[in-house]
């Protein structure tokens, strides 16, 4: 499978559900509910410097978490492990499988500086501006709150411990969101005065 749609579910992850890189890259086929639509949170990837790769729980209880899943992933993560299947099934017993959704051909589990690489060569070549591939995680949240989610939800979704935490991290989206509810406010009085 070419590097690219390797990838590609590594990133639709990181924008559509807010995931860290090393949850991503942790993430196992089993994690997965596809009938409750939705990613459990069990385990994340990690490279120590000067270390090979390991496996280890999410740090934080919070962090440990179910995130709920539109459609669109739902049918990415489909395609995904139908080209995985083949991989498997091309690899025969040198297929080294540790139940992860994002690896490499073989099974074995993706290096986080090889996707980060990846990631960058991308942006690059679309001519887009240097975007971190950790600021996918914030796109998301940014959007859901600039959509009028709940901040508990976002934070929910992203793992933090608090909501206070995701409300710092996002107070830059926090001002639009005050206009905005003063003048929802303003709208349901004159609706009111009006009957």
């Amino acid at each position: 499978m070419a590097y690219s749609l390797r990838c590609h579910i590594a990133f639709v992850l990181a924008i559509y559900t807010g995931m860290r890189r090393g949850e991503i890259l942790g993430l196992r086929w089993k994690d997965i509910d596809f009938e409750q639509a939705k990613i459990s949170i069990q385990q994340t990837l990690y490279r120590p410097s000067n270390q090979g790769i390991i496996f280890q729980e999410p740090k934080t209880k919070s962090a440990k978490r179910r995130i709920a899943i539109p459609q669109f992933v739902l049918h990415e993560l489909k395609r995904h492990k139908a080209k995985q299947n083949k991989l498997r099934l091309q690899y025969g017993d040198g297929y080294e499988d540790n139940d992860l959704v994002v690896c490499y051909d073989d099974g074995r589990p993706q290096d986080p500086r090889n996707l980060l690489r990846h990631y960058e060569r991308i942006t690059k070549k679309s001519g887009l501006p240097a975007i971190r591939f950790h600021d996918l995680r914030h796109t998301h949240a940014t959007m859901l709150l600039q959509m009028g989610e709940h901040p508990k939800v976002v934070s929910e979704r992203l793992g933090h411990s608090r909501v206070g935490i995701t409300m710092d991290v996002y107070s830059h989206v926090m001002p639009d969101m005050q206009k905005d509810a003063a003048d929802n406010f303003e709208k349901m009085m004159k609706q009111k005065r009006s009957k």
